[in-house]
């Protein structure tokens, strides 16, 4: 197979770049938080909403949307006193693009040299 230095350099530099995001997506916990943030809309949720709607302590909340925000899933926006966590993954969707568009580009090239060897 002939993939080039620079295919597996992009392959790799992928990978590491979207490694936090399986991380952060990677437990359930925060999965339940990007959807309870997804269903309370435009207006986010702050901390005391998500601790109701869930069974985990204010600080285990508050420790599972400082990974989210880390990994850029959310954005902070603060009104008086509060703040609200909002849904933000434009950043991470084009990092797991250039991912699955490295992988199905080198996917590509094997399968074109499997056929030519036929």
């Amino acid at each position: 197979m002939n993939i080039t230095e620079e295919e597996l350099k992009s392959l790799k530099d992928s990978f590491s770049a979207c490694s936090p995001l399986f991380t952060a997506l990677g437990d359930e916990i925060r999965q339940k938080l990007l959807l309870d943030i997804i269903d309370t809309g435009e207006e986010g949720a702050n901390v005391m909403t998500l601790t109701s709607m869930s069974h985990l302590s204010r600080p285990a909340i508050s420790h599972h949307l400082k990974i989210l925000k880390d990994t850029g899933f959310v954005k902070t926006i603060k009104t008086g006193t509060q703040v609200f966590y909002r849904i933000d993954i434009n950043r991470n969707l084009e990092n797991i693009n250039a991912l699955i568009q490295s992988i199905q580009k080198i996917l590509k090239k094997i399968k074109n040299e499997g056929t030519e060897n036929d």
